[in-house]
């Protein structure tokens, strides 16, 4: 496994390697984020956030985030895939939980923390994912 893994990346141009690196970073970060929230407040950590369905997305991304980590970590395309369907219904989710708090306050969009990580990590993800998904599906071991 380890060989075929350095095989897999060492295929890969530097480009894609560092937009794996990305991913992975963005990804543990996330992860991090939502492992802090449950240790300090439990499963109610998101209780204040709406609708039980935002509540348990949040809760499951726990799990998906490291999911999306491993996949992209061993360069299969499938987590490039995942990461992009994590992404595309965290930003929405995150809006629709912050809404009062950015139309009362919507410099918060640009401050280092909170919403600003989150979307730039966001349009990154989107803007790299059919090029990663063009190189990584075209490695012979892509499987």
């Amino acid at each position: 496994m380890g060989i075929e893994l350095r095989q897999r990346w060492g295929a890969q141009p530097v480009w894609v390697r560092c937009a794996l690196v990305v991913y992975v970073i963005g990804f543990v970060e996330g992860t991090r984020a939502h492992v802090a929230d449950l240790l300090r407040g439990g499963l109610g950590a998101y209780a204040s956030y709406g609708p039980v369905v935002l509540q348990v997305f949040f809760i499951s991304l726990v799990v998906l985030d490291p999911i999306v980590v491993v996949l992209v970590a061993l360069a299969r395309p499938n987590g490039v895939w995942l990461g992009l369907v994590v992404m595309a219904m965290d930003v929405p989710a995150n809006v629709f939980a912050n809404w009062s708090m950015l139309r009362q306050d919507w410099w918060s969009l640009v401050r280092p923390a909170g919403m600003l990580p989150l979307t730039l990590f966001s349009v990154f993800v989107l803007v790299s994912v059919v090029p990663l998904l063009r190189h990584l599906s075209a490695s012979p071991s892509a499987a």
